[in-house]
């Protein structure tokens, strides 16, 4: 055997402190210098701790970065953008504006709290970090419009939401230094859904395998979080928690400043060349913004990472429209919160063009029998107004409304008279008739659909995303539609669309409980009609690289 290499240590991801990006000021109670044996320590109370995860949370809440927004703009000035893909852009900056006067959140899902900490050797704090930032959080879900999401397993099978949005999902590293750096992520369910871990082999570090392997990848990611994404991939990892841990760092922008090479040493590169080669990718499928057209991405970040050589771990993830991440710091001069956005209407154009087509106004408190005549003269891709009574049910409404039909062999009238959206509440804002109320990835309801469809019950959906074969296959064969609606402007349909909301059924829920709404002018489309016809079907494409073939 050939002599040992001599030491050398590199640090494996190599950034600075995200110094260049703007920051705020909010305030420096609680933070001092002191001296301790002849050097210089910052002391932090958990107060300022709790103070900072408060005011960065309830920011990223409301608010998106100057970037994201800009990009927004730039698809609504593109001359190649599609009618759909400009529609999409302007609801997303149309939500941006509203959730700007922090009333409304921008997203009705105001997800996980997730924040990583470094926190420098010549830090003090007189208390536990991660209870410090968990007050913070549990501050700001308490005092604002957000919406409670984790439940607690009291048992395998049982759960409880816990009623406080916590826990929170907090790593706490060690840096040098006399300061204390974050990142605070609120990640919603629907874009966290679409993190994946592929474990490959060598067999795939060939640019023939990778561009087909990475075509079909990108394909299964559909539309039920909300694109245009902020799209991260790495390749490589010395584990599969690395790997999807560097994954959900690069879609926040965290490793922009990577350098774009790597060297014998194993450093973590971005590789820039198949940024480009990917992102053109994703334009030519053609899924576009959610309906169709180039935008299906805003960018897309690659980050090559060394791995064993028995393993070849490949992440793939997504950040969605409501792209939010904020970083924040703790140093001698107090607490420090990016600056995002308070004014996103200076980046909308003068002039928006709006969909082409004129969409159909749909009566919904006729008998269902009526919107089903309506309904069966559109076509998929059609756009629709809907004025009416909708139902409001998710994933646990519906395993109790499947247990009620395995039960008794029926379910209630509201879900046969009237349609269904697929959705959870935010609080409702004083003064106000609903808070911020999106829809939820349909997905997740697929395997109810033909049960409840054989008895007559969910002939109509509404909701976000592209769905299963068999809840086309389903509509066909009982005469339902699947519609709709823009994934994202959730703040937007809360304030305009939305004009009642009270609960119908198993109040218990909270958020997951049965609904009643009234909707006026609720902007959606045809994606699935009773003839068997999917809107999403013409973007499954043939792969340009299928004759190498991984799958």
């Amino acid at each position: 055997m050939s002599a040992s290499k001599p030491f050398v240590y590199e640090p494996l991801f190599q950034i600075g402190h995200h110094d260049d990006v703007p920051m705020r000021h909010v305030g420096s109670e609680g933070v001092e210098t002191v001296s301790l044996a002849g050097e210089t320590f910052l002391k932090v109370s958990p107060e300022a701790i709790s103070q900072l995860a408060f005011e960065a949370m309830g920011d990223v809440s409301f608010l998106l970065r100057p970037k994201h927004l800009e990009q927004l703009s730039g698809i609504l000035r593109d001359p190649e953008a599609t009618d759909n893909d400009r529609f999409v852009a302007n609801e997303l900056m149309q939500n941006a504006i509203i959730a700007a006067d922090r009333v409304f959140p921008s997203c009705q899902d105001t997800g996980t709290a997730s924040i990583i900490a470094k926190r420098g050797d010549r830090v003090l704090v007189s208390g536990d970090d991660a209870e410090a930032l968990s007050r913070g959080v549990y501050e700001r879900y308490r005092q604002s419009n957000l919406r409670y999401s984790q439940v607690a397993p009291l048992s395998m099978y049982e759960e409880k939401n816990t009623g406080t949005n916590l826990p929170a999902q907090i790593d706490v590293f060690a840096q040098k230094g006399p300061r204390y750096d974050f990142l605070f992520v609120a990640k919603g369910g629907g874009s966290a859904n679409k993190f994946k871990l592929f474990q490959e082999t060598k067999a795939l570090l060939r640019p023939d395998r990778m561009r087909e392997f990475l075509w079909q990848k990108i394909h299964g990611i559909g539309t039920a979080a909300c694109p245009p994404y902020h799209l991260s991939i790495v390749i490589g990892g010395l584990s599969a928690e690395m790997t999807m841990k560097a994954t959900k760092l690069l879609s926040t922008g965290y490793y922009d400043d990577l350098p774009t090479s790597g060297n014998a040493h194993g450093r973590a590169f971005r590789d820039t060349e198949l940024e480009a080669e990917v992102l053109e990718m994703t334009r030519k499928a053609g899924i576009g913004a959610q309906f169709g057209g180039k935008y299906f991405c805003h960018d897309v970040r690659v980050l090559r990472l060394p791995r064993h050589g028995a393993s070849c771990p490949v992440g793939l993830g997504v950040s969605c429209s409501a792209d939010r991440n904020i970083l924040a710091r703790i140093d001698k001069d107090g607490l420090w919160v990016e600056q995002l956005e308070t004014n996103p209407a200076r980046l909308l154009p003068e002039v928006v063009d709006g969909l082409k087509q004129e969409p159909t106004a749909i009566d919904l408190d006729q008998p269902m029998s009526g919107i089903l005549a309506q309904l069966t003269e559109r076509k998929v891709g059609d756009a629709l107004l809907l004025n009416g009574t909708v139902i409001v049910a998710r994933d646990i409404a519906h395993a109790k409304l499947l247990a009620l039909l395995e039960e008794t062999g029926e379910l209630p009238d509201y879900i046969k008279n009237h349609p269904v959206y697929y959705a959870g509440p935010a609080k409702t804002p004083a003064g106000h008739a609903s808070g911020s109320f999106g829809p939820t990835t349909a997905q997740r309801m697929d395997p109810y659909v033909p049960p409840f469809q054989a008895i007559g019950a969910s002939l109509v959906m509404l909701a976000k995303g592209n769905r299963a074969a068999s809840v086309a296959a389903s509509c066909k064969e009982f005469g339902g539609f699947y519609l709709g609606s823009i994934g994202g402007p959730a703040a937007r349909l809360g304030q305009d669309f939305i004009k009642k909301v009270e609960v119908l059924d198993y109040p218990e829920l909270g958020m997951e409980a049965v609904w009643r709404i009234e909707v006026k002018d609720f902007p959606a489309f045809v994606v699935s009609d009773d003839k068997g016809n999917d809107f999403f079907e013409k973007f499954n494409k043939p792969s340009p690289f299928a004759k190498v073939g991984i799958r």
